[in-house]
């Protein structure tokens, strides 16, 4: 995904994503621990992307409570 689309995702969108992303993540470990994957920069990319939703899930839960 893009900044721009993560940017766009509400609260709960975003932790949706996190947690299939998350899962994702797990399984393709497994599958490279079991037998080496053709791309293993996949699993770099996914867990940067997993980092980069969780930063977005942070600031618009910390925008939300000042907010308040």
């Amino acid at each position: 995904m893009k900044k721009e689309e993560i940017k766009e995702l509400s609260i709960q969108e975003l932790k949706a994503q996190i947690e299939a992303a998350e899962k994702a993540y797990r399984e393709l470990k497994v599958t490279h621990a079991i037998s080496p994957i053709d791309n293993p920069a996949k699993i770099t990319k996914d867990r940067r992307d997993i980092a980069r939703l969780k930063t977005v899930l942070r600031q618009k839960e910390l925008a939300e409570a000042s907010a308040k």
